[in-house]
This record gives C-alpha cells, structure tokens and sequence, in this order.
C-alpha cells in the first residue's frame, strides 16, 4: 500500500508501525553508536558528524550554516558546538576566503587524527550495530536496506517490536 505524497490522511496501523519501528531502530543504534564514540574518543556523534563533514569537504573547510543543513542541529547549536570543538583545539574559524564579513570552520592537524582514529571506530559500529543486520543481497544494486526493515533487528523478527530492540541496547 502506497500513500500519495501529498496525503495528508492519518496513517494506518501498518504504515504507524513501520514508522515507530523506524525510530525505534534508529533511536537505539545512534545510541549505540554515540556511546561508543565518546567512550572511545570522547566525542558525540553529532560531533563526529561535523568533523566528518569537515573533512570530507572539497576545499576542507565550511561555513556553521553549511555544517547545519548537512545536519539536525540549528545554526546556533552547530556554532555552540563548533565553539566546544574549537576548545579541544580539534577546529579553529577563519575568515572566509570568499568573503571576509563570513567565518568558515576547519579542521586542525589535532582534529584530522582525532577524525581518522574515530572513522575507524564509528565504521566498525556502523557495520556491527547496523549493517551486519542485513543479508548481502539487500545491500546490492537496486536495493535499499531502508526498504528491507525486517532484517534490521534480527533474522527472525518481521516488525520493531520492544523485545527485538532490548537485543540492540
């Protein structure tokens, strides 16, 4: 059953479920995901993300508001947390090379290795807490793991159901 785009109708049981089940998954892998991060590297995921971003960016620099929309955070929250990375000495804010009125931030030779040994980590748990759920094939051409939920939790289990989840926490 697809609903039109624009349909603005309640959502039925099935299409609820899918959707609580989707949060649910994603709630408790970003959790474990954050945990090990800053267990490991003393940093939250959202603070790998921007680091992420950074490093990954064509000139290796970018502006708070680009590092928000590549986000969940808000403007001012990306530039409270650019500030706290900029404490650690993992970023610094340099004029903009383009216009002088703007900041960009980028990454400091601290904040690459900092990157490098936390992309380590944070791919290993990207493959066990999430990938490693799925079969081989689903993860092929023309296939998304996003429109194979069931195997998400475990092989066995069809739907998000709280039992499942507790073998994610």
């Amino acid at each position: 059953m697809q609903a039109s785009v624009n349909d603005g109708s309640p959502l039925s049981a099935l299409e609820l479920d899918a959707w609580r089940g989707m949060l649910a998954v994603h709630t408790a892998v970003v959790g474990r995901l954050d945990a090990d991060l800053r267990a490991r590297h003393g940093l939250s995921v959202t603070s790998y993300e921007a680091l992420m971003l950074l490093g990954d960016a064509p000139r290796g620099r970018l502006r708070v508001s680009e590092l928000s929309a590549a986000t969940l955070l808000s403007v001012s929250g990306m530039s409270r947390m650019v500030d706290r990375l900029a404490r650690e000495g993992l970023v610094v804010k340099e004029a903009c090379e383009d216009d002088g009125r703007g900041a960009e931030v980028v990454l400091t030779a601290s904040g690459r290795t900092r990157l490098r040994a936390a992309r380590a980590s944070h791919l290993a748990g990207v493959r066990r807490e999430f990938l490693s759920r799925f079969r081989e094939a689903a993860l092929g051409a023309g296939s998304s793991p996003l429109r194979t939920p069931p195997t998400l939790l475990t092989s066995s289990c069809s739907r998000a159901h709280p039992s499942c989840l507790s073998a994610l926490a």
